[in-house]
């Protein structure tokens, strides 16, 4: 068994289909982008949670890996996304000959991210749970039309900044800067509460708080 890398499983061309395709289907049917940049921007996160915390080299590559394959299901059904998205995995880290314990890890990780009916079961899966739940913002939203848009679209094109600032071994916060002209703050929670909550899970779990500011003012 061999040190699988995230270069190897980016230069996978089936990882590419699948992250493609998940893409394609969730535009068909009017969700936010979920494409590569999506995939690429978790996996830096996931990896630089646990670089700040601390943590291993490799747990840092588990993370980044985790990151970048945790919405292949998509390309199923985004029913049940992050359960399919586990087993499709798992038949890519094994053709690329990663050792059993790590795939072990990283679909856990994959198969929890969800915030229907996911926990974080590992730090690999609580750095992609606080990863993921992080990336709202505009340019996420495909509709250039703001009179067309749902609450989801309302509440990314709101997001004018956003970022996840780790404070090792003080607290992990999600800071946003919304314009309330387009979204006000309680819309945010209306749909994003139950992401919140789990943010907040994994938070615990890596030994810390979750902090929520939205223009700079802490609700939670």
């Amino acid at each position: 068994m061999t040190k699988v890398t995230l270069q190897e499983i980016k230069a996978d061309p089936y990882v590419q289909a699948l992250i493609d395709a998940g893409n394609r289907h969730l535009a068909a049917i009017g969700y936010t982008e979920h494409g590569l940049r999506h995939a690429g921007l978790v996996s830096h996160i996931a990896s630089n949670i646990l670089e700040k915390m601390e943590h291993s080299d490799r747990e840092c590559e588990l993370a980044a890996i985790a990151g970048y394959l945790h919405d292949i299901g998509n390309a199923v059904n985004r029913v049940d996304h992050a359960h399919s998205g586990a087993i499709l995995a798992a038949g890519i880290l094994e053709r690329h000959k990663m050792n059993s314990e790590e795939i072990a890890i990283i679909i856990g990780a994959i198969g929890n991210h969800d915030e229907q009916d996911g926990n974080p079961v590992n730090v690999i899966s609580a750095a992609l749970i606080l990863a993921d739940k992080s990336d709202v913002h505009r340019s996420r939203v495909r509709n250039s039309d703001l009179a067309k848009f749902d609450i989801h679209d309302r509440v990314n094109y709101a997001v004018k900044r956003s970022f996840l600032r780790v404070y090792p071994k003080e607290r992990i916060a999600l800071e946003l800067t919304i314009d309330t002209e387009i979204c006000p703050v309680m819309e945010y929670f209306e749909i994003f509460l139950a992401r919140m909550l789990l943010s907040r899970k994994a938070a615990i779990f890596l030994g810390t708080k979750f902090e929520l500011k939205i223009n700079e003012v802490k609700l939670l």
